[in-house]
């Protein structure tokens, strides 16, 4: 139990403060408590729970416009009218695919007021548990109700205490189903023996460029074919990740990376910055010797800031010219099963890199940094998994005692 004083604020058994108060609505005595101030940080002393308490008072004191009703489709249409803009094109398409296809028919229709959070969260059991959909996939769909709950509340459309049980108090606001025992949700990382045999396969193919970026730096597929010659630095060893390469309407561009961390500098292994010294030479001579080909085969393509730039400026793209996208990878993968019997997914380079540099105690925050994660704790299942291996490795040691 905190601690109540005069003041209607309180301590945390954590430390922190929070507030509270009452007031009276249609003859109803109604309470309000709070952990956080107006921009949302946690109340951290009794000075700020004070000041957090009187702000959230007087906007409660203060009159308000009566709460206009919208249904979900009503306020979806608003949102995609003034709401998105700046929005990367790729989270545009999977909130419309997630509305065309599943919430405007179920939830479209409904006023915001009167959908329950049990009914949500049955919802989104339904989508995990009876129709069997991916954790992550149903993850999607939370995030959506947050979306729409939350701009329905910005714009008036939703008054505080719905939005606060359906969003923000821990006891009662919607959530995902409790993930099943089985669910995969491991990093997948090749094995070393794997990776030799990789290593064979792809040697003197179209797509080793492409392969050793994966398997040296953890390039994301879109940031790999994305990657500018302009972005290379040998002589500094270093790789600058700024945009990456997506199909938009059925053209290939280069589009802003989705997160402010996801740019980032790359600092090449000598073994890839030797490759990189032979393909600048080979690239050198194939804009001599294969020089009339370049020309015919080059595909023009819409790069940041709307400028139209040529396929040659990117680093995969074949020595006639020939540009090399992020299908390219596809028949590998293919092959890669059919010869090798190993399930290769480009993605799991990355998986492999994380776990690689985490194996040799490279620091948490580099380690980030190196990967582009926007958040530490998506860095920090690299450690996970590795320790999920030492714990293995202490069995077979217990067994041999």
């Amino acid at each position: 139990m905190g601690t109540v004083n005069n003041t209607g604020v309180y301590q945390l058994p954590n430390g922190q403060w929070a507030y509270r108060f009452t007031w009276r609505e249609n003859g109803k005595k109604k309470n309000r408590k709070g952990t956080k101030d107006e921009f949302g940080n946690p109340l951290k002393t009794k000075t700020q729970a004070v000041a957090a308490r009187k702000i959230a008072l007087e906007k409660q004191q203060a009159p308000r416009s009566p709460i206009e009703r919208k249904t979900v489709e009503q306020l979806y249409k608003l949102y995609c009218e003034h709401g998105r803009s700046g929005k990367a094109y790729t989270t545009i398409k999977k909130q419309d695919s997630l509305w065309k296809n599943h919430l405007q028919k179920r939830f479209g229709s409904r006023f915001l007021d009167e959908i329950s959070v049990a009914e949500i969260n049955d919802y989104l059991s339904e989508l995990y548990y009876t129709e069997g959909r991916a954790y992550k996939y149903v993850e999607s769909f939370l995030k959506m109700f947050y979306l729409i709950f939350g701009q329905a509340y910005s714009r008036n459309y939703l008054d505080v205490d719905t939005y606060n049980k359906l969003c923000i108090n821990k006891d009662t606001k919607i959530h995902m189903p409790k993930m099943k025992v089985d669910e995969d949700t491991d990093i997948v990382a090749f094995s070393r023996k794997e990776i030799q045999q990789l290593d064979e396969y792809f040697n003197d193919t179209n797509a080793e460029t492409a392969y050793l970026l994966g398997r040296y730096c953890g390039l994301r597929i879109n940031e790999c074919y994305g990657l500018k010659w302009e972005k290379v630095d040998i002589e500094k060893g270093t790789i600058t990740i700024d945009r990456q390469m997506q199909y938009q309407e059925g053209l290939i561009k280069l589009v802003p990376l989705k997160t402010r961390n996801a740019r980032r500098t790359l600092y090449m292994s000598p073994a890839l910055k030797a490759y990189f010294i032979k393909l600048k030479q080979q690239r050198d001579t194939a804009q001599i010797e294969f020089a009339e080909q370049r020309e015919q085969n080059q595909t023009f393509i819409t790069d940041l800031g709307e400028k139209k730039i040529s396929s040659l400026e990117l680093v995969n793209s074949l020595p006639n010219g020939k540009i090399q996208t992020v299908n390219s990878m596809k028949y590998h993968s293919r092959m890669v099963k059919e010869q090798l019997q190993i399930e290769f997914k480009y993605h799991y380079l990355r998986h492999t890199y994380g776990t690689r540099l985490a194996e040799m105690n490279t620091p948490s925050h580099i380690l980030r940094n190196q990967m582009g994660h926007a958040n530490i704790n998506v860095t920090q299942r690299y450690y996970i998994a590795i320790s999920k291996s030492g714990i293995e490795a202490l069995m077979n040691n217990l067994t041999r005692i």
